[in-house]
Parts: C-alpha cells; sequence; structure tokens
C-alpha cells in the first residue's frame, strides 16, 4: 500500500507552501484511494532540538557499524538516550514508512524554516539510505531565485534541501514545486511584478496537480 507523508513547516497558518502542498495531497490521495496518509505541522508542533544525546547515539551507530535503522534501537542505553529516542521513534517511523514525502518548505532567509531543520536533524542517522521514495517539496519564495536571475546565487533553499537528500539519504528522486514572487502582495517595489507572482502559483498549482495524479510532471 502507498503511502504519503506530509509535512508543512511554515510559520504562517494560511501560506503559499501550505497551499501548494494541501493541492499535492488532495490529488495524490483522490488518486490512491485507501492509501496512507500521514499528516505532520512541524510549525504548529514544533520538534525539539537535537542534544548530547542524540549525538551519543550517532557515535554508537558509527562505531558498532549500524546502518539498518531497525537496528538503531539496539544502541539506547541510558536514560538521556531513551528520552532522546522517544522523541526520535515515532518520527522516524512516519518517515520510514512513506513512499512519498512532501514537505512544504517556504524560504526563509535564503534557507528553509528552523522548524523544518530541527526535524530533519531528528529524523538523519549517519549513513542511512532512504534510496526508493521520493520527495517533493512544495516552496515559496518572497522573490525569484530561478537559473539566471540576480538571486541564484544565494539560492540555499532548493540547493541544500536537493544535496541534502542526496548526500544523506541516497535520494535523487525529488521534485521542487515553488510559488514565487509572493512578496509581490506587500513589499510596493514588487507589486509591479504580481502578474508574475500569479503566474508562478498558477504554474506550481498545475504541476502539483499533474504529478500528484500521474507520478510525473506532465
Amino acid at each position: 500500500m502507498s503511502h504519503l507523508l506530509h509535512l508543512d513547516s511554515s510559520a504562517r497558518s494560511a501560506s503559499f507552501s501550505r497551499e501548494l502542498s494541501a493541492r499535492f495531497a488532495e490529488v495524490w490521495r483522490a488518486a490512491h484511494p485507501g492509501a496512507a496518509y500521514t499528516y505532520r505541522d512541524v510549525a504548529a508542533a514544533p520538534v525539539p532540538p537535537i542534544g548530547q544525546a542524540w549525538t551519543e547515539i550517532c557515535d554508537a551507530l558509527l562505531t558498532e557499524g549500524i546502518t539498518d535503522p531497525a537496528g538503531y534501537a539496539s544502541v539506547v542505553k541510558t536514560p538521556e538516550q531513551r528520552e532522546a529516542w522517544a522523541v526520535i521513534e515515532p518520527l522516524l517511523a512516519e518517515l520510514l514508512a512513506a513512499d512519498v514525502v512532501l514537505i512544504g518548505a517556504p524560504m526563509y532567509n535564503f534557507s528553509i524554516p528552523a522548524t523544518l531543520k530541527l526535524w530533519i536533524d531528528q529524523v538523519t542517522f549517519p549513513k542511512m539510505s532512504l534510496a526508493g521514495k521520493a520527495f517533493v517539496v512544495a516552496g515559496a519564495r518572497g522573490g525569484t531565485y530561478l537559473p539566471g536571475t540576480p538571486r541564484e546565487p544565494v539560492d540555499h533553499h532548493e540547493r541544500y534541501l536537493r544535496d541534502f537528500f542526496a548526500g544523506h539519504y541516497d535520494v535523487r528522486d525529488v521534485t521542487f514545486l515553488h510559488s514565487e514572487l509572493t512578496n509581490a502582495l506587500v513589499d510596493p517595489r514588487l507589486s509591479p511584478r504580481d502578474p508574475d507572482r500569479i503566474a508562478s502559483r498558477d504554474q506550481a498549482l498545475l504541476t502539483a496537480e499533474k504529478l500528484a495524479a500521474n507520478g510525473r510532471e506532465s
């Protein structure tokens, strides 16, 4: 049975990234009747930051050469490590159960929200592989960071996530959906670009629908 894990991380309750991720999830669930669906809002219910015990678990996994997540719990020994594992275990179980991981991730200060980074830290361990899973990132940016634009070099949002999924999870099946120029709604300097904002949003929603329905962009 297919399983979709849906995360949102925007600080806004009504945001473009949430709109995009919700559209993808709605269409995906309609296209996969009976499939499992798990939703987690890491902005509304933040994941705690990693601590010393988490680092000890990582060190023990490296020392013992454990790369299969099924064996992670075997290195949890101390009360502090068991407390850390109580946070990790449900988050990791959700991630491992999913075939498709959908992440609503706006760009904040050229990168991802801190709430999303906290989740990433908790569910990432040495030499783990999630090969075979597909990741979809529903993003929103105040400006435009597309290839060839002046701000492309400071896009540490898509670049970071793409490099992270490949480098830590061995996942290269990643699709990014971006609603750009969202600040045209509030920044007078960008208001002339509002037609571009609308076009970007509409195209991102259309691509989300096609991808969710067909498993591909076209």
